[in-house]
C-alpha cells in the first residue's frame, strides 16, 4: 500500500523540528502491534524510541484497548471545572501511591510542557503566597529540556538548546553548570563550588531549581550521580527555594527505578509526569506537590491555583493511565528493565572506543552513542528501514530508549544498526 497522499503531508504538514521547505522524508504507517512499527509500503520497523518514550508496554495492547473502549461508553471527556469522575480519583490514588505518598495534591494536565509550566507557576505563586515577593526568578541546569511552551522553554538550556531563536524573548532565568559529578561517583569540588556560589549570588531571588534528575534527556542524554541532587536539596532548603524534580522522560521506571527521586533518595517540593503515564495511548501529564506548596498557594492573593487546561482530568486518558499503571505495576518491570540494561551495556559500552564516537553511555532502559559529528537524520533513517528498525538520533546523539517489552533478538537488531553506524 503506498502513502496515502504524500505530496500534502510534504507541503502542509509540519513534523516535529523538521522543515517545511525542506522537510526530512516520512514513512507512513498503517498499523502498530507489539514493538513492531508496519508502514503502509510493507516494511516492519522494531521501535527503538518507545515513540518519544511512551509506548512502554507496546502497541495495541488488549488491556489499554479494553480500558479505552469501555471508558468511551461512558464519557471521553467532561469538565473537571465543578465536575468530577472516578478515573481521575483513581488515578489520583494511584499516583501518590506509586510516589510513596511524599506528595499531596495532584495537578492532571494535558501534556509534559504544560505539566511543567504548572510546576513553574506552583513555585511562582506559592513564593508571593508565603511572602517572599522577591523570588520571581527560576534555576535550571545547562543541558537541561523541559518543553516547548514558552515558560518550559525558559528552563531550557539558553546556549545550546533548541530555543535560543526565542531568548529575547524569554523571562531572564538562571542556570547552573551541567553536573560534572559521573554516576556512582562522589560530589566533584567542582560541582560543590558551583552549587555554592549559584546560591550565593542568586539564591535569594530564586523561586525554583526545576532539573532531570539522574538523566537529562532531549538536551544531550547526559547521566549524573544522585550526591548532586542531595546537595541541591540542601542549598534549596538553605534559601527556601522549591526544588522541581521533571521526571516527564525518566518516570515509570526508565531508568532503573519506579522514578529517579526514589533512587536518589531525594524528595522534591514539585514532580512533573508525562510521557509514560498512559503508556503511549493518549496525551495526558500530572504535577504533584507536597502540601506545604498547596497551602503557600491559596494564601497568595488569588487564593486558588491560576491554571485550568480544558482536557483537564480528562476521563478517556485517565481511564487509560490508571490500566497502565496496573499493567506496569503488576508486570516484572524491573527484571524486563535490567535484562535490557545488560545487553545495551554488552552491546553498546565496547563501542566507545569507536573512531567516530565520543562516548557511549547506558542506564537503565536507556542506550546512548555520543558521535563526534553530527548525524545525519535523512541518510541515518533509510538505513533504519532496510535494516526494519526505528531510531530517530538528534545532533551528535544516536540513542534508544525500547519498549519494556523487547526480546533479545529484537534488541540486538536495534544495537546492530547503531553498530554499524560507528
Amino acid at each position: 500500500m503506498a502513502m496515502t497522499n504524500p505530496d500534502f503531508d510534504r507541503d502542509h504538514l509540519w513534523h516535529p523540528y523538521t522543515s517545511i521547505t525542506n522537510p526530512l522524508p516520512t514513512y507512513e504507517v498503517s498499523h502498530c502491534q507489539d514493538v513492531y512499527i508496519h508502514l503502509t509500503t510493507g516494511e516492519a520497523l522494531i521501535d527503538g524510541m518507545s515513540s518519544w518514550w511512551s509506548v512502554i508496554h507496546g502497541y495495541n495492547h488488549p488491556i489499554l484497548n479494553q480500558a479505552l473502549i469501555e471508558q468511551s461508553q461512558k464519557m471521553s471527556h467532561v469538565m473537571f471545572g465543578g465536575l468530577t469522575h472516578n478515573p481521575a480519583i483513581t488515578l489520583g490514588q494511584k499516583l501518590l501511591a506509586m510516589t510513596q505518598e511524599v506528595f499531596d495534591q495532584i495537578f492532571l494536565a494535558d501534556s509534559g510542557s504544560v505539566s511543567v509550566e504548572a510546576a513553574l507557576k506552583m513555585a511562582l505563586q506559592y513564593q508571593q503566597g508565603i511572602g517572599q515577593h522577591k523570588k520571581t526568578r527560576l534555576g535550571a541546569l545547562l543541558g537541561g529540556y523541559h518543553g516547548d511552551t514558552l515558560g518550559a522553554m525558559s528552563v531550557c538550556d539558553p546556549e545550546n538548546g533548541m530555543h535560543t531563536l526565542f531568548n529575547e524573548y524569554l523571562p531572564n532565568n538562571h542556570f547552573l553548570p551541567r553536573p560534572t559529578t559521573k554516576p556512582n561517583a562522589p560530589l566533584s569540588e567542582e560541582d560543590k563550588n558551583n552549587l555554592q556560589m549559584f546560591f550565593e549570588a542568586f539564591g535569594d531571588e530564586l523561586a525554583a531549581v526545576i532539573v532531570e534528575p539522574l538523566v537529562q534527556g532531549a538536551g544531550g542524554m547526559y547521566f549524573y550521580d544522585k550526591s548532586y541532587l542531595k546537595a541541591l536539596k540542601h542549598y534549596c532548603e538553605k534559601y527556601g527555594t522549591l526544588l522541581i524534580f521533571d521526571e516527564i522522560a525518566t518516570g515509570f521506571g526508565r531508568a532503573g527505578e519506579l522514578f529517579a527521586f526514589i533512587e536518589a533518595d531525594v524528595i522534591p517540593d514539585i514532580l512533573c509526569l508525562g510521557k509514560a503515564l498512559t503508556g503511549g495511548y493518549m496525551t495526558l501529564a500530572a504535577t504533584l506537590c507536597s502540601e506545604k506548596v498547596s497551602t503557600g498557594i491559596c494564601q497568595s492573593e488569588a487564593g486558588v491555583f491560576m491554571h485550568g487546561p480544558t482536557y483537564m482530568g480528562n476521563p478517556l486518558a485517565c481511564a487509560v493511565a490508571n490500566a497502565s499503571c496496573d499493567l506496569l505495576l503488576e508486570s516484572p518491570w524491573q527484571a524486563q528493565i535490567q535484562r535490557i540494561e545488560k545487553q545495551l551495556q554488552e552491546a553498546l559500552l565496547p563501542l566507545a572506543a569507536s573512531d567516530n564516537v565520543q562516548d557511549a553511555r547506558v542506564k537503565g532502559a536507556i542506550g546512548v552513542l555520543e558521535m563526534k559529528e553530527a548525524i545525519d537524520v535523512a541518510s541515518f533513517q533509510r538505513q533504519c528501514v532496510a535494516d526494519g528498525v526505528w531510531i530517530r538520533p538528534f545532533g551528535k546523539l544516536l540513542y534508544i530508549m525500547p519498549p519494556y517489552i523487547i526480546n533479545h533478538e529484537a534488541l540486538e537488531k536495534l544495537t546492530d544498526t547503531m553498530r554499524r553506524w560507528t
